[in-house]
C-alpha cells in the first residue's frame, strides 16, 4: 500500500496530511464488482452470504487501507447489525458448515457469486488489524493429524472442544497409534486416506487454506492442557500458566 505525505502550513505550524494513494486498489481490479466504491481510506463493495435455510444476506463489506474487513448487514430491513468481522457476519447469515468464511462469503462479478478468496479484496486483508473484535480473540485449535503406525495413512482429529482436544492429546502420547484407537468416528486401515487438497483445509477462520496463524496456533489453554494429565506438557503448562 502507498502513501502520498504532503505537508502544510497554518497559523505558522507545519501540518502533515496522510493522503491514502488511490493505489490501494487498481481500478481495474474491482470495476466489476458489485457496488464498488473507493473512500478515503477504504474501498467498499456490496457481499453476501447463503444459507440453505435463509437464503442469501446481503451486506456492505469494506476494506480498510490498515488491513481491517467491517461489514454492515442488509439482511432485512432495518438490520442493525454493524460492523461486523467477517467471522461475526457468517455466524449472523446462519451460514451452515465449518467456519471458512472466504469461502462462504461472495461478492457479485458480472451477476455471479464469486468467493473472496478468489478476488483481489484479500490483499490487503491483515488478521491482527482484525484481531479487536472479542470472536476473533477466541482460543482456537485447528484441526490435526496422526499417522497410523500400521497403515502408514494420516488421520483427520478436530479439535473444537475439550473432549477432542483430549482425544488428540492422548492419541499423540501413545508411541503406536493405530486407525482402530481413534474414538470416534469408525475407521479402519482399509479406509481411504484424505486427498492432499483436503488435508489443506483444516477449520481455521481466517482461511481455508491457513498454514498456521494466531487464529488457530494455540500454545496451551485449559481447552488442549489438562490438570489430571501428568506428561511434561501437561505438567509445564499447569505449573506455570497465570490463574484467570
Amino acid at each position: 500500500m502507498l502513501l502520498d505525505m504532503t505537508l502544510k502550513s497554518r497559523n505558522g505550524e507545519m501540518e502533515i496530511e496522510v493522503m491514502l494513494s488511490e493505489t490501494l486498489f487498481l481500478e481495474k481490479e474491482l470495476k466489476d464488482i458489485d457496488g464498488f466504491k473507493r473512500g478515503t481510506d477504504y474501498v467498499e463493495v456490496t457481499c453476501g452470504c447463503t444459507s440453505r435455510r435463509y437464503g442469501d444476506s446481503m451486506a456492505t463489506l469494506r476494506v480498510y487501507a490498515s488491513g481491517k474487513f467491517l461489514i454492515n448487514c442488509n439482511c432485512i430491513p432495518g438490520c442493525e447489525a454493524d460492523r461486523m468481522t467477517p467471522y461475526e457476519f457468517e455466524k449472523h447469515a446462519e451460514r451452515e458448515g465449518t467456519s471458512r468464511w472466504t469461502s462462504h462469503i461472495w461478492v457479485l462479478i458480472r451477476d455471479k457469486k464469486v468467493p473472496l478468496w478468489r478476488t483481489p479484496l484479500l490483499k490487503y486483508y491483515k488478521h491482527t488489524a482484525n484481531g479487536a473484535s472479542g470472536s476473533m480473540r477466541r482460543n482456537f485449535h485447528r484441526d490435526e493429524f496422526i499417522r497410523c503406525s500400521k497403515c502408514k495413512k494420516d488421520r483427520r482429529f478436530r479439535l473444537r472442544n475439550k473432549e477432542e482436544c483430549r482425544m488428540y492429546h492422548d492419541a499423540l502420547l501413545k508411541k503406536r497409534w493405530t486407525c482402530d484407537d481413534k474414538p470416534y468416528d469408525i475407521i479402519t486401515c482399509k479406509d481411504e486416506e484424505e486427498r492432499a487438497s483436503r488435508k489443506n483445509c483444516r477449520g481455521c477462520p481466517r482461511s481455508s487454506l491457513c498454514k498456521g496463524c494466531t487464529s488457530c496456533v494455540c500454545f496451551g489453554c485449559l481447552k488442549c492442557r489438562f490438570v489430571d494429565c501428568s506428561c511434561r506438557t501437561c505438567v509445564d503448562f499447569m505449573q506455570n500458566a497465570s490463574p484467570n
